[in-house]
Protein backbone atom coordinates (compact mmCIF):
# COMPACT_ATOMS: atom_id res chain seq x y z
CA UNK A 1 0.00 0.00 0.00
CA UNK A 2 1.36 3.41 -0.98
CA UNK A 3 2.12 5.56 2.04
CA UNK A 4 2.54 9.22 1.22
CA UNK A 5 4.82 11.12 3.58
CA UNK A 6 3.10 14.28 4.76
CA UNK A 7 4.93 17.59 4.45
CA UNK A 8 4.15 18.57 8.05
CA UNK A 9 5.59 15.39 9.61
CA UNK A 10 9.13 16.75 9.98
CA UNK A 11 7.72 19.95 11.47
CA UNK A 12 5.68 17.95 13.99
CA UNK A 13 8.79 16.10 15.09
CA UNK A 14 10.90 19.24 15.43
CA UNK A 15 8.19 21.22 17.22
CA UNK A 16 7.30 18.54 19.78
CA UNK A 17 8.85 20.27 22.76
CA UNK A 18 8.34 19.69 26.52
CA UNK A 19 6.12 22.29 28.16
CA UNK A 20 4.29 23.20 24.97
CA UNK A 21 1.07 22.14 23.24
CA UNK A 22 1.27 21.37 19.53
CA UNK A 23 -2.15 21.68 17.86
CA UNK A 24 -2.77 19.87 14.56
CA UNK A 25 -5.92 21.22 12.91
CA UNK A 26 -7.73 19.97 9.83
CA UNK A 27 -10.97 18.60 8.43
CA UNK A 28 -12.09 15.11 9.33
CA UNK A 29 -10.50 12.35 7.20
CA UNK A 30 -7.50 14.39 6.00
CA UNK A 31 -5.08 12.10 7.85
CA UNK A 32 -4.61 13.59 11.32
CA UNK A 33 -5.06 10.28 13.18
CA UNK A 34 -2.66 8.42 10.87
CA UNK A 35 -0.12 11.18 11.32
CA UNK A 36 -0.45 11.00 15.12
CA UNK A 37 0.05 7.25 15.13
CA UNK A 38 3.12 7.63 12.94
CA UNK A 39 4.40 10.36 15.24
CA UNK A 40 3.86 8.12 18.27
CA UNK A 41 6.07 5.41 16.75
CA UNK A 42 8.90 7.94 16.47
CA UNK A 43 9.25 7.99 20.26
CA UNK A 44 9.96 5.29 22.83
CA UNK A 45 6.58 3.54 23.25
CA UNK A 46 6.93 3.51 27.06
CA UNK A 47 7.06 7.31 27.01
CA UNK A 48 3.92 7.83 24.90
CA UNK A 49 0.27 8.01 25.94
CA UNK A 50 -2.12 8.14 22.95
CA UNK A 51 -5.72 9.08 23.77
CA UNK A 52 -8.88 9.51 21.69
CA UNK A 53 -11.11 12.46 22.59
CA UNK A 54 -14.15 10.64 21.21
CA UNK A 55 -13.66 7.70 23.60
CA UNK A 56 -15.53 7.76 26.91
CA UNK A 57 -12.57 6.22 28.73
CA UNK A 58 -10.47 9.24 27.73
CA UNK A 59 -13.16 11.64 28.92
CA UNK A 60 -13.30 9.80 32.24
CA UNK A 61 -9.52 9.82 32.69
CA UNK A 62 -9.32 13.56 32.12
CA UNK A 63 -12.50 14.50 33.97
CA UNK A 64 -10.89 15.09 37.37
CA UNK A 65 -9.03 18.36 36.92
CA UNK A 66 -6.21 17.94 39.42
CA UNK A 67 -2.44 17.75 39.25
CA UNK A 68 -2.47 14.53 41.28
CA UNK A 69 -4.82 12.85 38.80
CA UNK A 70 -2.75 13.86 35.79
CA UNK A 71 0.55 12.95 37.46
CA UNK A 72 -0.84 9.48 38.24
CA UNK A 73 -2.28 9.10 34.73
CA UNK A 74 0.95 10.11 32.98
CA UNK A 75 3.51 8.40 35.23
CA UNK A 76 6.77 8.41 33.23
CA UNK A 77 5.06 9.50 30.02
CA UNK A 78 6.89 12.30 28.18
CA UNK A 79 4.58 12.55 25.14
CA UNK A 80 0.83 13.01 25.63
CA UNK A 81 -1.03 12.71 22.32
CA UNK A 82 -4.79 13.39 22.15
CA UNK A 83 -6.80 12.87 18.96
CA UNK A 84 -10.02 14.90 18.38
CA UNK A 85 -9.37 16.91 21.53
CA UNK A 86 -12.23 19.34 20.85
CA UNK A 87 -14.61 16.77 22.34
CA UNK A 88 -13.07 17.05 25.81
CA UNK A 89 -14.78 19.59 28.12
CA UNK A 90 -12.48 22.38 29.35
CA UNK A 91 -9.59 20.90 27.38
CA UNK A 92 -7.71 24.23 27.43
CA UNK A 93 -7.71 24.54 31.21
CA UNK A 94 -6.80 20.87 31.64
CA UNK A 95 -3.83 21.11 29.30
CA UNK A 96 -2.72 24.36 30.94
CA UNK A 97 -2.63 22.55 34.26
CA UNK A 98 -0.45 19.82 32.78
CA UNK A 99 1.86 22.34 31.07
CA UNK A 100 2.17 24.38 34.29
CA UNK A 101 2.72 21.51 36.69
CA UNK A 102 4.29 18.81 34.50
CA UNK A 103 6.53 20.87 32.17
CA UNK A 104 8.58 17.83 31.21
CA UNK A 105 5.64 16.53 29.11
CA UNK A 106 5.25 17.44 25.44
CA UNK A 107 1.60 17.57 24.32
CA UNK A 108 0.23 17.04 20.80
CA UNK A 109 -3.50 17.37 20.13
CA UNK A 110 -5.62 17.26 16.99
CA UNK A 111 -8.94 18.86 16.21
CA UNK A 112 -11.35 18.96 13.30
CA UNK A 113 -13.08 22.17 14.34
CA UNK A 114 -11.65 25.55 15.25
CA UNK A 115 -14.66 26.87 17.16
CA UNK A 116 -14.17 24.44 20.03
CA UNK A 117 -10.47 23.74 20.08
CA UNK A 118 -8.96 27.16 19.42
CA UNK A 119 -11.51 28.83 21.69
CA UNK A 120 -10.70 26.45 24.53
CA UNK A 121 -6.95 26.40 24.01
CA UNK A 122 -6.37 30.00 22.95
CA UNK A 123 -6.45 32.06 26.11
CA UNK A 124 -5.13 29.50 28.63
CA UNK A 125 -2.12 28.61 26.46
CA UNK A 126 -1.05 31.95 25.01
CA UNK A 127 2.65 31.73 24.16
CA UNK A 128 2.80 28.00 24.92
CA UNK A 129 1.07 26.52 21.91
CA UNK A 130 1.72 26.20 18.19
CA UNK A 131 -0.92 25.52 15.52
CA UNK A 132 -0.14 23.47 12.40
CA UNK A 133 -2.81 22.93 9.77
CA UNK A 134 -3.20 19.70 7.79
CA UNK A 135 -5.00 19.74 4.44
CA UNK A 136 -6.05 17.06 1.97
CA UNK A 137 -3.03 15.81 0.04
CA UNK A 138 -1.07 18.55 -1.73
CA UNK A 139 0.75 18.30 -5.04
CA UNK A 140 3.83 19.08 -2.99
CA UNK A 141 3.31 15.64 -1.41
CA UNK A 142 2.43 13.81 -4.63
CA UNK A 143 5.61 15.12 -6.28
CA UNK A 144 7.76 12.63 -4.39
CA UNK A 145 5.81 9.67 -5.80
CA UNK A 146 4.91 10.55 -9.38
CA UNK A 147 6.57 12.05 -12.42
CA UNK A 148 5.29 14.91 -14.56
CA UNK A 149 3.49 12.63 -17.02
CA UNK A 150 1.66 10.84 -14.19
CA UNK A 151 0.73 14.14 -12.55
CA UNK A 152 -0.75 15.54 -15.77
CA UNK A 153 -2.67 12.30 -16.36
CA UNK A 154 -4.17 12.40 -12.85
CA UNK A 155 -5.04 16.11 -12.92
CA UNK A 156 -8.56 15.69 -14.45
CA UNK A 157 -9.50 13.14 -11.79
CA UNK A 158 -8.15 15.31 -8.96
CA UNK A 159 -10.18 18.23 -10.27
CA UNK A 160 -13.32 16.08 -10.01
CA UNK A 161 -12.66 13.75 -7.07
CA UNK A 162 -10.23 15.80 -5.03
CA UNK A 163 -7.25 14.75 -2.93
CA UNK A 164 -8.43 13.10 0.29
CA UNK A 165 -5.72 10.63 1.39
CA UNK A 166 -7.92 7.52 1.36
CA UNK A 167 -8.63 7.98 -2.36
CA UNK A 168 -5.03 6.95 -3.09
CA UNK A 169 -5.82 3.44 -1.83
CA UNK A 170 -9.14 3.03 -3.66
CA UNK A 171 -8.81 1.59 -7.15
CA UNK A 172 -12.18 2.17 -8.83
CA UNK A 173 -13.96 5.45 -9.48
CA UNK A 174 -17.12 3.99 -7.95
CA UNK A 175 -15.32 3.26 -4.67
CA UNK A 176 -13.91 6.79 -4.62
CA UNK A 177 -17.35 8.31 -5.19
CA UNK A 178 -18.83 6.14 -2.41
CA UNK A 179 -16.06 7.31 -0.08
CA UNK A 180 -16.69 11.00 -0.83
CA UNK A 181 -20.43 10.62 -0.35
CA UNK A 182 -19.74 8.88 2.93
CA UNK A 183 -17.76 11.92 4.09
CA UNK A 184 -20.58 14.28 3.08
CA UNK A 185 -23.24 12.15 4.74
CA UNK A 186 -21.41 11.15 7.92
CA UNK A 187 -18.51 13.46 8.71
CA UNK A 188 -18.84 16.82 6.99
CA UNK A 189 -21.25 18.38 9.46
CA UNK A 190 -20.52 16.20 12.50
CA UNK A 191 -18.76 18.92 14.49
CA UNK A 192 -21.23 21.63 13.48
CA UNK A 193 -24.23 19.57 14.55
CA UNK A 194 -22.56 18.88 17.91
CA UNK A 195 -22.03 22.60 18.42
CA UNK A 196 -24.74 24.50 20.32
CA UNK A 197 -27.37 21.93 19.40
CA UNK A 198 -27.66 22.96 15.73
CA UNK A 199 -30.05 20.53 14.05
CA UNK A 200 -30.84 21.89 10.57
CA UNK A 201 -28.32 19.82 8.63
CA UNK A 202 -30.50 19.87 5.50
CA UNK A 203 -30.42 23.68 5.41
CA UNK A 204 -26.64 23.75 5.87
CA UNK A 205 -26.22 21.28 3.01
CA UNK A 206 -28.57 23.37 0.85
CA UNK A 207 -26.43 26.41 1.65
CA UNK A 208 -23.25 24.56 0.67
CA UNK A 209 -24.81 23.50 -2.63
CA UNK A 210 -25.69 27.10 -3.45
CA UNK A 211 -22.12 28.16 -2.67
CA UNK A 212 -20.81 25.27 -4.81
CA UNK A 213 -22.43 26.76 -7.90
CA UNK A 214 -20.93 30.22 -7.26
CA UNK A 215 -17.19 29.47 -7.23
CA UNK A 216 -15.35 32.38 -8.81
CA UNK A 217 -18.21 34.82 -8.17
CA UNK A 218 -19.02 37.11 -5.28
CA UNK A 219 -21.57 35.51 -3.00
CA UNK A 220 -24.47 37.68 -1.87
CA UNK A 221 -25.75 36.84 1.61
CA UNK A 222 -29.10 38.43 0.75
CA UNK A 223 -29.39 36.28 -2.37
CA UNK A 224 -28.60 33.15 -0.37
CA UNK A 225 -31.28 34.12 2.16
CA UNK A 226 -33.88 34.59 -0.57
CA UNK A 227 -33.09 31.12 -1.95
CA UNK A 228 -33.13 29.41 1.45
CA UNK A 229 -36.66 30.00 2.67
CA UNK A 230 -37.04 30.33 6.41
CA UNK A 231 -33.36 31.07 7.08
CA UNK A 232 -32.40 34.58 8.11
CA UNK A 233 -29.43 36.55 6.86
CA UNK A 234 -27.81 36.34 10.31
CA UNK A 235 -28.25 32.56 10.42
CA UNK A 236 -26.63 32.19 6.99
CA UNK A 237 -23.66 34.25 8.15
CA UNK A 238 -23.41 32.02 11.23
CA UNK A 239 -23.53 28.85 9.11
CA UNK A 240 -20.84 30.17 6.76
CA UNK A 241 -18.61 30.96 9.73
CA UNK A 242 -19.12 27.47 11.17
CA UNK A 243 -18.39 25.84 7.80
CA UNK A 244 -15.15 27.82 7.71
CA UNK A 245 -14.20 26.59 11.17
CA UNK A 246 -14.64 22.93 10.23
CA UNK A 247 -12.52 23.39 7.09
CA UNK A 248 -15.18 22.82 4.43
CA UNK A 249 -15.12 26.25 2.75
CA UNK A 250 -13.18 29.47 3.18
CA UNK A 251 -13.72 33.10 2.10
CA UNK A 252 -11.52 35.34 -0.04
CA UNK A 253 -12.01 39.10 0.19
CA UNK A 254 -11.86 41.69 -2.57
CA UNK A 255 -8.66 43.69 -2.95
CA UNK A 256 -8.96 47.46 -2.92
CA UNK A 257 -6.75 50.43 -2.30
CA UNK A 258 -9.87 52.56 -1.92
CA UNK A 259 -10.37 53.16 -5.62
CA UNK A 260 -14.04 53.93 -6.17
CA UNK A 261 -14.61 51.28 -8.82
CA UNK A 262 -13.15 48.35 -6.89
CA UNK A 263 -15.42 45.79 -5.22
CA UNK A 264 -14.44 44.87 -1.69
CA UNK A 265 -17.60 44.26 0.34
CA UNK A 266 -18.53 40.79 -0.94
CA UNK A 267 -16.53 37.59 -0.48
CA UNK A 268 -15.85 34.76 -2.85
CA UNK A 269 -16.03 31.30 -1.32
CA UNK A 270 -13.95 28.25 -2.17
CA UNK A 271 -13.93 24.63 -1.05
CA UNK A 272 -10.91 23.09 0.63
CA UNK A 273 -11.35 20.11 -1.71
CA UNK A 274 -12.90 19.73 -5.17
CA UNK A 275 -14.16 16.23 -4.36
CA UNK A 276 -16.32 17.48 -1.48
CA UNK A 277 -17.73 20.22 -3.71
CA UNK A 278 -18.68 17.73 -6.43
CA UNK A 279 -20.06 15.22 -3.94
CA UNK A 280 -22.40 17.90 -2.59
CA UNK A 281 -23.86 18.55 -6.06
CA UNK A 282 -23.45 14.86 -7.05
CA UNK A 283 -21.69 15.60 -10.31
CA UNK A 284 -18.75 13.33 -11.07
CA UNK A 285 -18.75 13.72 -14.84
CA UNK A 286 -15.47 13.93 -16.71
CA UNK A 287 -14.23 17.41 -17.60
CA UNK A 288 -15.26 17.12 -21.26
CA UNK A 289 -18.87 16.50 -20.15
CA UNK A 290 -19.12 19.46 -17.78
CA UNK A 291 -19.94 23.14 -18.07
CA UNK A 292 -18.12 24.08 -14.85
CA UNK A 293 -14.54 23.11 -15.74
CA UNK A 294 -13.42 26.71 -15.28
CA UNK A 295 -14.85 26.74 -11.76
CA UNK A 296 -13.20 23.42 -10.90
CA UNK A 297 -9.88 24.69 -12.24
CA UNK A 298 -10.13 27.86 -10.16
CA UNK A 299 -11.10 26.02 -6.97
CA UNK A 300 -8.35 23.43 -7.49
CA UNK A 301 -5.68 26.09 -8.01
CA UNK A 302 -6.87 28.19 -5.06
CA UNK A 303 -6.88 25.18 -2.72
CA UNK A 304 -3.45 23.96 -3.84
CA UNK A 305 -2.03 27.47 -3.49
CA UNK A 306 -3.41 27.70 0.04
CA UNK A 307 -1.70 24.40 0.92
CA UNK A 308 1.68 25.35 -0.49
CA UNK A 309 1.59 28.81 1.10
CA UNK A 310 0.85 27.22 4.48
CA UNK A 311 3.37 24.40 4.20
CA UNK A 312 6.19 26.60 2.90
CA UNK A 313 5.30 29.32 5.44
CA UNK A 314 4.79 31.92 2.73
CA UNK A 315 3.18 34.80 4.58
CA UNK A 316 0.93 36.38 1.99
CA UNK A 317 -2.47 38.05 2.04
CA UNK A 318 -4.89 36.56 -0.47
CA UNK A 319 -7.58 38.46 -2.41
CA UNK A 320 -9.55 38.57 -5.64
CA UNK A 321 -9.90 41.82 -7.58
CA UNK A 322 -12.86 43.12 -9.55
CA UNK A 323 -14.27 46.48 -10.61
CA UNK A 324 -17.88 47.48 -11.06
CA UNK A 325 -17.34 47.55 -14.83
CA UNK A 326 -16.46 43.81 -14.76
CA UNK A 327 -12.67 43.90 -14.97
CA UNK A 328 -11.34 41.16 -12.69
CA UNK A 329 -8.41 39.06 -11.54
CA UNK A 330 -8.82 35.66 -9.88
CA UNK A 331 -6.09 35.93 -7.25
CA UNK A 332 -3.99 38.74 -5.84
CA UNK A 333 -1.21 37.91 -3.39
CA UNK A 334 0.20 40.70 -1.25
CA UNK A 335 3.50 40.25 0.56
CA UNK A 336 4.75 43.42 2.17
CA UNK A 337 4.66 46.01 -0.59
CA UNK A 338 4.79 43.39 -3.37
CA UNK A 339 1.68 42.56 -5.40
CA UNK A 340 1.34 39.59 -7.75
CA UNK A 341 -1.84 39.04 -9.78
CA UNK A 342 -2.75 35.57 -11.06
CA UNK A 343 -5.34 34.83 -13.74
CA UNK A 344 -6.52 31.21 -14.09
CA UNK A 345 -7.42 29.83 -17.52
CA UNK A 346 -7.96 26.16 -18.33
CA UNK A 347 -7.33 26.49 -22.07
CA UNK A 348 -6.10 29.99 -22.93
CA UNK A 349 -2.42 30.76 -23.37
CA UNK A 350 -2.74 34.52 -23.79
CA UNK A 351 -4.78 37.03 -21.76
CA UNK A 352 -4.72 40.80 -21.53
CA UNK A 353 -3.95 42.51 -18.26
CA UNK A 354 -7.09 44.43 -17.18
CA UNK A 355 -6.50 48.11 -17.98
CA UNK A 356 -7.70 49.36 -14.57
CA UNK A 357 -5.27 47.02 -12.82
CA UNK A 358 -2.41 47.96 -15.13
CA UNK A 359 -3.03 51.67 -14.66
CA UNK A 360 -3.50 51.63 -10.90
CA UNK A 361 -0.89 49.01 -9.98
CA UNK A 362 1.84 49.42 -12.60
CA UNK A 363 4.50 47.79 -10.41
CA UNK A 364 2.48 44.62 -9.81
CA UNK A 365 3.46 41.40 -11.55
CA UNK A 366 0.80 39.64 -13.67
CA UNK A 367 0.92 35.86 -14.24
CA UNK A 368 -1.37 33.67 -16.35
CA UNK A 369 -1.77 30.20 -14.82
CA UNK A 370 -2.82 27.50 -17.28
CA UNK A 371 -2.09 23.83 -17.97
CA UNK A 372 1.44 24.65 -19.10
CA UNK A 373 2.70 26.22 -15.87
CA UNK A 374 0.19 25.21 -13.17
CA UNK A 375 2.67 22.87 -11.45
CA UNK A 376 5.04 25.76 -10.82
CA UNK A 377 2.12 27.71 -9.34
CA UNK A 378 0.83 24.98 -7.01
CA UNK A 379 4.30 24.06 -5.77
CA UNK A 380 5.25 27.66 -5.01
CA UNK A 381 7.80 28.25 -7.77
CA UNK A 382 5.91 31.19 -9.26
Amino acid sequence: MLRLERVVFAQLISQTIPGRVLILLGARRVGKTSLLKELATSFDSELVLLLNGEDQATLDRLSIKSVENYRTMLGKVKYLIIDEAQNIPEIGLKLKLIVDELPEVAIIVTGSSMFELTNQLGEPLVGRSLVIQLFPLAQLEFNAYENLIETDARLPQRMVLGSYPELVHLTTEEDKIDYLEGIVNSYLLKDILAFQGIKKSDKILDLLRLVAFQIGSEVSIDELASNLKGISRNTIETYLELLTKVFVIYPVQGFSRNLRKEIRKSNRWYFYDNGIRNALIRNYNALNLRNDTGQLWENYLMAERMKVNAYLKRRVNTYFWRTYDQQEIDLVEESGSTLVAYEFKWNKTIVKVPSAWKNNYPDAQFVLVNQKNYLDFITGKI
